[in-house]
């Protein structure tokens, strides 16, 4: 993709992470941050005055580990945490899911030994990476246990060799709504690149704020503009951290 021209001072940057701005890993624990991803991060920190965010599936405690000891504003756990300054204290916009309803869901691992069960607090998420045959199995498994609930407690977020259940009320596109409506964020143009379902709620919300919708590795309805790779992500962000704002 040939991205248009950002004035990074007038921008605010909101970025997925996993298949995003990292290349996916065999298990969420395996992802690298290149070092100079990390630089380049901190130069567009600098540069837009903190209006730089990470928005995630992903807790804040996670993102942070993952970064460290680079600290950015950031969204996790699909808007059910928010940081809006990088040194400023998390909102919260629900409490965590009910450890009994998570331990049901964990059980789904005994199908298959490859089955990587990842408690995020807010949510919780089985991957199948590892034991890609077994999807229609594990989907099952969430739909009986699903059909116990009360009608609209949970919504579960299929995505790449992962299925994530959490509860209805918020996602990444309702938490950049809020996140855009605080310093440093408010009265600028974001743009927000992702990469899965997960992330068309953000992708939704863009127009309001006559914001940029970036896609990676897939064209989405409504999304004009396609990264082919995390890659290509990456050095369209070192681009325009070194032209500072003069376009890429």
């Amino acid at each position: 993709m040939q991205a248009e021209p950002i004035d990074i001072r007038k921008t605010a940057i909101l970025l997925d992470i996993d298949g995003t701005l990292l290349d996916l890993a065999p298990t969420p624990h395996d992802v690298r941050v290149p070092p100079t991803l990390r630089r380049t991060l901190e130069r567009l920190q600098q540069g837009t005055d903190g209006a730089l965010a990470l928005v995630s599936g992903r807790s804040l405690a996670d993102i942070d580990l993952i970064f460290k000891p680079l600290k950015l504003s950031a969204v996790g756990g699909h808007g059910a945490e928010i940081r809006h300054t990088a040194n400023g204290s998390a909102d919260r916009s629900t409490m965590p899911l009910d450890d009994d309803l998570k331990q049901r869901f964990a059980h789904i691992a005994r199908l298959d030994p490859e089955i990587i069960i990842e408690d995020k607090g807010y949510s919780i998420a089985i991957h199948y990476r590892l034991a890609p045959d077994k999807r229609r199995a594990i989907d099952d498994a969430i739909n009986t246990i699903i059909e116990d609930l009360p009608p609209g407690w949970v919504e579960v977020l299929p995505g790449k060799s992962v299925v994530e259940i959490k509860k209805l009320g918020f996602n990444k596109g309702t938490a950049i709504r809020e996140l855009m409506s605080h310093p440093p964020f408010a009265g600028r143009r974001p743009v927000f690149v992702g990469d899965d379902t997960t992330d068309e709620t953000a992708f939704a919300v863009m127009p309001e704020f006559d914001g940029l919708a970036v896609s990676v590795g897939r064209m989405v309805p409504g999304v004009a503009k396609r990264f082919e790779t995390p890659s290509d992500v990456r050095r369209w962000l070192e681009r325009i951290a070194k032209s500072n704002g003069s376009g890429a």
